[in-house]
């Protein structure tokens, strides 16, 4: 056997999990905030977590009545995907019940808020953390895309 077979795994304390988690802001992310410097350069004006629609959006271009979310993959089921495993399914096994419960959760509240922010007559873009880290082009791209929409539609 190999050494680190030799070794038992040690299950971390809740007491750490709880301040490993709780020292996770919530708000004003490295992602997040790298998205909106990028957007204020490309003077792209916005509004930052906007309380008048459901989910305070990270990001509102009211102008354009586009609410933009800034998704942690982990927080929002898409660890799975950057870890190159085959579902979300298959990422949830490896979760005690509290954090699969807490992550479909977040998923079905993504969902809710989507259809109530559409419902209010605006666009919901939403970005991985993951893309903005490797690909803030495309992220800036897809919100511009947003905006193109939304102005075709007026004209």
């Amino acid at each position: 056997m190999g050494k680190e077979n030799s070794v038992a795994k040690k299950a971390r304390t809740p007491e750490v999990t709880h301040k490993i988690m709780s020292s996770i802001h919530s708000k004003n992310t490295r992602p997040e905030l790298t998205l909106r410097k990028e957007l204020w350069r490309q003077k792209i004006r916005y509004r930052v977590n906007y309380k008048k629609l459901p989910g305070k959006p990270d990001i509102a271009l009211t102008k354009y009545k586009i609410a933009v979310f800034c998704d942690g993959d982990f927080w929002h089921g898409h660890n799975w995907a950057i870890r190159g495993l085959g579902s979300l399914d298959e990422e949830l096994a490896m979760y005690s019940d509290f954090w699969k419960k807490k992550i479909l959760r977040n998923i079905e509240r993504d969902e809710e808020d989507n259809k109530a922010i559409k419902a209010l007559g605006w666009t919901v873009v939403r970005i991985w953390e993951s893309d903005i880290k490797t690909d803030l082009p495309g992220c800036i791209q897809k919100i511009r895309l947003a905006i193109s929409r939304v102005i075709n539609e007026i004209e």
